[in-house]
């Protein structure tokens, strides 16, 4: 079991997650339960899988959590680049949010790579 609020990408997921919840409050109100609702949905589950993942008692459970946290990292790409194209986000806010994204992507595959099964 590894303790999830120790872990670096836990911490940066869940920045990166304020920034999804700040960068959507500017979105049209009527976007509200549609991209607005998903992208906070999906910046939540990262750190949420990350630490439901630390509590498995297999390695191979956590790697399971740590794969679905990688998916919700490209579903975020791709709704922010959605958004992007309905200019409800700038280029420079889209560049800094993909390269966090990118970053912590990494950090999770290189993290999920080092876990023995």
């Amino acid at each position: 079991m590894h303790q999830f609020k120790e872990l670096a990408i836990w911490k940066k997921s869940r920045l990166f997650c304020s920034e999804i919840y700040t960068v959507t409050s500017n979105f049209p109100s009527d976007e509200k339960f549609g991209i607005t609702n998903q992208l906070r949905r999906a910046s939540v589950s990262i750190p949420s899988n990350i630490a439901e993942g630390s509590s498995r008692n297999s390695n191979k459970d956590f790697s399971r959590f740590l794969e679905i946290a990688i998916g919700s990292c490209y579903e975020i790409e791709t709704q922010l680049l959605i958004a992007s194209d309905l200019n409800f986000i700038e280029q420079n806010k889209l560049q800094l949010l993909t390269n966090h994204l990118d970053e912590i992507t990494k950090m999770i595959s290189k993290f999920r790579s080092t876990i023995k099964l």
